[in-house]
């Protein structure tokens, strides 16, 4: 009976160890992609700009074709009292 117990013994055992190398590897892999989701928020927030920052971008795009277009008129208006 205590043999039988013995490999009873060491069957569980091996079992109990194998799913908990099993988990540590879950966990390790699941610490890694939290990582790179971390790493990924992080460059996204780095590399993209607000809302505001555009709608200044866009402002002073808009303005220097308006300064542009003004320059133009002024140049078509003297050209046409030329004549």
């Amino acid at each position: 009976m205590e043999t039988g117990a013995l490999v009873w013994n060491l069957i569980t055992s091996f079992f109990v160890g194998l799913v908990m190398f099993m988990l540590k590897q879950a966990s390790d892999e699941q610490k890694r992609i939290q990582i790179l989701l971390n790493r990924t928020r992080e460059e996204i927030a780095r590399d993209h700009i607000t809302r505001a920052e555009v709608r200044a971008d866009m402002e002073k795009i808009i303005e220097r074709f308006d300064t542009g277009f003004a320059r133009l008129e002024a140049k078509i208006d003297a050209l046409a009292e030329r004549k």
